[in-house]
């Protein structure tokens, strides 16, 4: 595979795909993970997918155990923050159904993202950034 120096926004599904190895979506995520381990990618997610991975984690591992899991994966990610400017956008769009997808995407235009990995490409069939799925972006890589 050859490698990308764009900036990668993960959205949190394919975080908590990878995390909580939900099937059938595991082995895209972690070959995705492993790319940016290899440092042949750049991925970045928001604040806010921390927040929501860890509330979903706990449910499944306990707060502990969410927090090593959490701890482990920052290493391999930039962390973007969720702002004042981000929520305004998000609180004004009309174009999202959703307004956590809303933050997501504002937060990756707010941070000059090239490209949007989600499993849910339909919510953010609005974005004015190209949207993959994680396996849709592997193949860009073939």
């Amino acid at each position: 595979m050859k490698s990308t120096n764009k900036k990668i926004f993960i959205d949190t599904n394919i975080l908590i795909d990878l995390l909580s190895k939900r099937e059938p979506f595991y082995k895209e995520t972690a070959e995705l993970f492993t790319l940016a381990e290899q440092n042949n990618i750049q991925l970045s997610i928001s604040s806010l997918s921390i927040a929501n991975t860890h509330y979903i984690l706990t449910k499944q591992l306990g707060s502990i155990k969410a927090k090593t899991v959490l701890r482990k994966i920052r290493i391999l990610v930039s962390i973007l923050s969720l702002d004042d400017k981000i929520v305004e956008l998000a609180l004004n769009d009309e174009k999202f159904n959703d307004f956590e997808d809303c933050l997501q995407y504002y937060t990756a235009i707010k941070n000059k993202q090239n490209l949007i990995i989600t499993r849910n490409l339909k919510d953010f069939s609005q974005s004015s950034i190209p949207v993959l799925t994680a396996s849709q972006f592997l193949e860009t890589l073939k």
